[in-house]
């Protein structure tokens, strides 16, 4: 068996037969597309890389996510790099999570395709009209990298505002973090046509509220099509973290991307770094993650639900919730000292121990919580109003979940089988495959279902955080990590409580990250609510959306555009989530 790579001496891999035969399906794609193959390299355990030609990235995208043999492999995102500085060229990589058996980390792996772009005409053939799940991938990397999707199906902008100068990309290399397009004379916008005005529709709050946009097309009351544009809070945290900071110091900036998963990110970021350093984190700090990121779930997956009652009018159930909640937040300021943005991960392991007289305090935390929980889960679902609003609304059948590649408990509420924790190889840097819980699914798709796999994950995390108190090993918290190898490339990734989390890394030169790509869940998850909200009431529209969990602060603006008359009323995230709550005494 040949490889252009191996001829060229590039080759990361001595034995390309011995790599392809490591997992299966490997081979298969190689012969399947072997002339248009540069390179076949192992970039860290259970994690494949094809660099190919552009022309045929498509292709290969669907064989891996449409093959019968891996039902649940979806495209987890891409990355844009500016390796102009390296080797004079750009590249394009969508990378797969590919589920060869559920929830077996053992056979299952990731895959990246690795495509370069021509520096002056960075163009590549678009995936996204036959799979869903790339449409706002490649408007990312239109706005932020200038590579540009041919044939996209809406090649709007997604990440960028419509006054942004154009030729600006902020992630190439030639532009510096500092540079600000608002100290510059805006673009001239088109004139409105005489005779009209235009009319701000928002969203933008001078408050503190990060905005977000949904435009409602309706009739009468019923919802049929929807368009959302968000990103109108970017803060630019990737072109921050390459090359100014080193990869400790990354650490830092990754927990602080969200307030509620955190550790999850930071988690996700320390696993790619440990992975290009090729270390093994002392098991003692990975039961302490372990102990950490279950107990965020809970946390998180309390908070949701009690927003989730607020939403059809049961604001007992929320104050419920969230007194359950309070807790576990008491717990994690014992455990870390804070609250959130706990502090405690470190590349190598955790940053201190957990003392052996907080074992019985964590014992007893969860387990009043799961009593707590038993009995609030008894009376919501015996709630008339719940049950009414939840059930049979914002249905997303297992098909549209795929095909948008839906992560989480919202895919795991449609019948789909991932989830990130068993199956991919975690366990370098946490406990998971020492440990028996099960993953909740659901088939049936609705409001009630999301509301279910959440509760039941709750009770899993729980247990899950008794077996690491029961089996905490002795031992160090953390390793030393040295210098880093440079311009290699490794991914990170955890299940936090909304989906899969993924930091994808390339090294620099002294220690500093070259190209750091963040995917939240949400990034996901959000394309595919348009399809959950299609032929539902405009008063289910608040709860639908917040049945994801989205990861921004509110819906700062809502519009309704009636289709027949062409009416167009906004709403205030107040207005809306009134309007929800007014539906359930309704329907009372």
């Amino acid at each position: 068996m040949e490889c252009k790579a191996c001829e060229k001496g590039k080759c990361r891999n001595a034995n390309l037969e011995e790599v392809l035969s490591e997992r299966e399906g490997l081979l298969e794609f190689y012969e399947e597309f072997k002339e248009h193959i540069h390179e076949c390299k192992r970039m860290s355990y259970g994690q494949y890389m094809f660099v190919i030609d552009k022309e045929v990235l498509p292709k290969a995208v669907l064989w891996w996510h449409n093959h019968p043999k891996f039902k649940e492999t979806h495209l987890s995102t891409a990355v844009g790099t500016d390796e102009t500085p390296l080797n004079g060229k750009f590249a394009y990589m969508p990378f797969l999570s590919v589920q060869v058996e559920p929830f077996n980390m053992d056979r299952n792996y990731w895959v990246f395709l690795k495509a370069y772009l021509d520096p002056e005409n960075p163009e590549f053939p678009s995936v996204a009209a036959e799979l869903p799940a790339a449409l706002w991938i490649e408007r990312e990397v239109q706005d932020l990298l200038g590579f540009k999707a041919i044939n996209h199906p809406d090649p709007r902008r997604l990440v960028l505002p419509e006054d942004w100068p154009d030729g600006v990309y902020p992630l190439r290399k030639c532009m510096d973090y500092r540079y600000s397009p608002m100290a510059e004379p805006k673009i001239e916008l088109k004139k409105p046509p005489e005779g009209t005005s235009t009319v701000p529709m928002g969203p933008l709050h001078m408050g503190i509220e990060e905005p977000a946009h949904f435009k409602l097309f309706v009739k009468g009351e019923e919802i049929v099509d929807v368009d959302y544009r968000g990103f109108y809070s970017h803060r630019g945290i990737e072109k921050i973290g390459e090359g100014r900071l080193t990869y400790n110091q990354v650490l830092f900036l990754a927990e602080r991307i969200c307030g509620i998963c955190g550790y999850q990110h930071s988690v996700s970021y320390a696993m790619a770094i440990e992975r290009l350093a090729d270390v093994e984190i002392p098991d003692r700090a990975r039961y302490i993650r372990t102990l950490l990121l279950e107990l965020e779930r809970i946390h998180n997956h309390l908070l949701w639900v009690g927003i989730a009652a607020h939403l059809v009018g049961y604001d007992t159930g929320f104050m419920h919730a969230w007194r359950i909640r309070e807790p576990v937040m008491w717990l994690m300021e014992r455990l870390t000292g804070n609250r959130k943005q706990y502090g405690m991960n470190i590349v190598g392991g955790v940053r201190r121990d957990i003392l052996d007289y907080r074992k019985e305090e964590i014992l007893r935390v969860v387990r009043e919580i799961r009593e707590e929980v038993k009995r609030f889960l008894e009376v919501v679902l015996n709630t008339n109003t719940f049950i009414k609003r939840a059930e049979g609304v914002g249905i997303l059948p297992y098909k549209v979940a795929k095909e948008f590649s839906v992560l989480g408990p919202t895919a795991r509420a449609s019948g789909r089988k991932i989830d990130a924790r068993l199956d991919q190889a975690t366990k370098t840097a946490t406990a998971y495959n020492e440990l028996d819980w099960k993953v909740p699914v659901y088939k049936e798709g609705d409001v009630l279902a999301r509301v279910l796999v959440r509760m039941d994950e709750l009770f899993e995390s729980i247990w899950i955080v008794e077996q690491v108190i029961d089996q905490m090993p002795g031992g160090d918290v953390m390793v030393p990590v040295g210098r880093l190898p440079e311009y290699e490339e490794a991914l990170g990734f955890t299940e936090a409580h909304r989906g899969e989390v993924v930091h994808y890394v390339m090294t620099g030169e002294k220690n500093k990250v070259y190209r750091w790509k963040v995917r939240a869940p949400t990034y996901n998850n959000l394309p595919a609510v348009p399809e959950m909200l299609k032929g539902y009431h405009v008063a289910d529209a608040p709860l639908i959306i917040a049945s994801i969990d989205p990861c921004y602060s509110c819906t700062e603006r809502v519009q309704i555009v009636d289709v027949r008359s062409g009416k167009v009323k906004v709403l205030t995230e107040s207005e809306f989530n009134e309007l929800s709550i007014k539906r359930s005494k309704e329907m009372v």
